[in-house]
């Protein structure tokens, strides 16, 4: 199965952050709890860690990049060689650590 990482509006007045530092790859594969992006707000800077495993596909938003909540910022899925879907992924569940 396809997942898509957004991050969600989950600290209130936040509507932008800026991507960081990827820690991986598109083929990369994470175990869960794995780092998968650092992300700054206006504030702090947030650690994105996978709480499932996963194939890192596609990144969609580049470091340095700022992006509105909500917005996709890249795409996973259960094996590298999974054919992506023709419609919408699943949200792929994540852990937010703010640091």
């Amino acid at each position: 199965m396809f997942y898509q990482l957004t991050v969600p509006a989950a600290v209130p007045g936040v509507e932008e952050i800026r991507i960081l530092e990827w820690h991986g790859e598109p083929g990369e594969a994470f175990e869960s709890g794995d780092l998968i992006v650092e992300l700054e707000t206006h504030k702090a800077v947030v650690e994105v860690r996978a709480g499932q495993a996963g194939v890192l596909r596609e990144i969609k938003a580049e470091e340095g990049d700022w992006a509105e909540i909500g917005v996709v910022l890249a795409m996973f899925a259960d094996s590298a060689d999974e054919a992506a879907p023709d419609g919408t992924a699943g949200d792929l569940t994540v852990e937010f650590e703010v640091t």
